[in-house]
């Protein structure tokens, strides 16, 4: 990470050639001029000794990578604007995440937004996700305008002929028909912009919509707002890209606190923006369940907030169109056995004994890791009902379906083994009731979970997906866990040894480790006094660092490529709402992309 780390820090203090603006023969090579709007210039001194780090932490928080002090003197004929130079700065301009191979051009060419034209050819399920990709990159110009309001900009020149004049033709082609993201989808794509006389061609070649949608996602990045011309420009460039990781993931959990749909919709625009693919969507827990099923109106009756805080059937179908389009997968967890309370109160009444035990319990310390407190009734053979209903339900609402998260973690022993209908159970079914026995019930009950999702899809190939837990410890994790049926997510610290174990055992991983990207961490502690539980905050610094292959290298002395699917930032909601959420995931929007 060093290595690239000094690459960032070369790149935003590599000044931008002559050929891509005249610089002030009076201005040291450390220098560079852009003109402002008020006809005054500013001369932006580029010292590496005293903007170093300055520079690093515009880059983290997804600012301009050219960042320099200025200070305004009197216009010289001859200079250029600040978005010019920041277009044209380095080898790479302000494309990011950081491409696998580009070479950006030298000049730039104005145009208007009336100006461009689109040629798609692509098979016919794909054509029409392509149309929405091409108005949203519209729309994304249209937003370059400092004056954008409600769907548009008020582009008022004058302009001269030439800018007038010049055509953007973009001419997009999609090999492929598949319109659904897999891990296996090839999300690469081709991407060559060039000018000649009055018209800028643009070409993208991609074997999948979902490259395709990348390829605009960048193409946007290539054009910028002309400050002096108010018009567009596009900057020639090639670009041949292709993630680094399958699985790019942001975890929202929208159980501690209800987070509206427009602020769904928001971070799914925001991870498009930075090509995350993946929203894992924690979706219930114990302080709520906000999921209206048909099948079981009272999961949201007994366990929204209010009738205003639930998702309907509508509403997650139309999230995950809107991620579609996006290049985002909509991932959820229903967790379990712990992690369920409310919500699952209304079964006693209708007859189905209790499907959730030590729910609301106190004092919650003895029963769960955090109030309120709740796991699933392992005695009850109505839970398996009840579970395969709902997992009936999801799989219809976010068919069609590759990945599933079952949750898994942080059962409390103590609470099932001080249940006494639970207790009783456990004795007259000869299995014990020490910690080995109890763990042994665990993985009999993932494995009746795994079958219910089986049959709820009606797909044997449908992966799931478990927190890092007592059954992935080395003593239960091959006798509980098939290593081709499940994808383990790794959220304890990068030293643990849970993460040789894994991998060295052919289990595929997912990186969230608390001690990088747990985007909660660094609060005041919500029960009891002092910080939370993974404090401190967790600096871009620490956030860009975290590569999942060095931590397998130096956990295996080796990058275990093969084995390590991604990484995913969890943000956690006992502190965070619709006021707060952007502002504590906009650290992660640049960091899966490029280990």
């Amino acid at each position: 990470m060093e290595g690239l780390r000094w690459d960032l820090i070369r790149t935003s203090h590599t000044p931008c050639p002559s050929s891509r603006g005249t610089v002030n023969e009076h201005v040291s090579r450390e220098n560079i001029r852009a003109v402002s709007h008020d006809s005054w210039a500013r001369t932006c001194v580029r010292q590496v000794t005293h903007t170093q780090h300055r520079a690093i932490d515009a880059i983290a928080l997804g600012l301009a990578v050219c960042v320099w002090p200025c200070v305004k003197e009197a216009a010289a004929a001859g200079l250029v604007t600040l978005n010019v130079c920041k277009l044209t700065c380095g080898s790479t301009g302000m494309l990011w995440p950081r491409p696998a191979s580009a070479v950006v051009g030298e000049r730039v060419s104005l145009f208007l937004p009336k100006s461009i034209t689109f040629q798609p050819t692509c098979h016919v399920a794909v054509c029409p996700l392509l149309q929405q990709a091409y108005d949203i990159f519209l729309d994304t110009l249209q937003r370059h305008h400092p004056d954008y309001a409600e769907g548009g900009a008020p582009w008022t020149g004058p302009w001269n002929t030439t800018t007038e004049g010049h055509g953007l033709h973009l001419d997009v082609t999609v090999a492929g028909a598949d319109v659904t993201l897999t891990l296996d989808t090839d999300e690469s794509y081709d991407l060559t912009v060039t000018t000649k006389h009055d018209v800028t061609s643009v070409i993208i070649i991609a074997k999948t919509y979902f490259g395709a949608r990348h390829a605009m996602e960048t193409l946007s990045q290539l054009v910028d707002y002309h400050e002096t011309a108010d018009a567009l420009m596009v900057v020639e460039a090639t670009v041949a890209d292709a993630p680094a990781f399958p699985y790019r993931g942001l975890l929202l959990d929208t159980s501690r606190n209800f987070v509206s749909v427009a602020s769904l919709e928001r971070t799914v625009d925001a991870m498009a923006a930075n090509k995350l693919n993946t929203l894992h969507w924690h979706i219930t827990d114990s302080h709520s369940f906000p999921l209206v099923l048909d099948s079981l109106p009272n999961m949201a009756y007994y366990g929204a907030y209010s009738a205003r805080q639930v998702y309907t059937p509508d509403q997650v179908r139309s999230l995950k169109k809107y991620a579609q389009v996006r290049g985002v997968r909509l991932l959820p967890e229903l967790d379990a056995p712990a992690h369920v309370g409310n919500g699952w109160q209304w079964a006693e009444k209708e007859g189905l004994g209790r499907l959730a035990v030590c729910v609301n319990q106190e004092p919650w310390q003895d029963y769960c890791v955090e109030p309120p407190c709740g796991q699933l009734n392992l005695a009850n053979p109505a839970v398996y009902q009840v579970l395969g209903q709902i997992y009936q339900e999801l799989a219809h609402l976010f068919s069609p379906l590759e990945l599933f998260h079952f949750g898994g973690d942080e059962v409390n022993l103590n609470c099932w083994n001080s249940t006494r209908e639970i207790y009783a159970w456990m004795e007259s079914n000869k299995h014990g009731t020490d910690a080995s026995a109890y763990y042994g019930q665990w993985a009999v009950f993932q494995e009746h979970a795994r079958k219910l999702l089986q049959e709820a899809t009606g797909d044997g190939d449908v992966l799931g997906m478990l927190w890092t837990s007592h059954l992935t410890e080395p003593e239960y994790l091959e006798s509980s866990l098939n290593s081709s049926q499940y994808i383990i997510q790794i959220w304890t610290m990068k030293n643990d040894s849970s993460i040789q174990e894994l991998l060295s055992r052919g289990y595929r991983v997912i990186f969230s480790n608390y001690d990088a990207w747990y985007l909660d961490c660094g609060a005041g502690a919500w029960v009891g006094e002092g910080n939370n539980w993974c404090s401190p905050y967790k600096g871009w610094q620490t956030v860009y660092d975290n590569s999942p292959h060095d931590i397998a290298i130096q956990q295996t002395g080796s990058p275990h490529t093969d084995l390590i699917l991604g990484g995913e930032a969890a943000l956690w909601t006992e502190q965070v709402d619709d006021a707060t959420l952007d502002s504590k995931v906009r650290i992660c929007w640049r960091i899966i992309n490029e280990h």
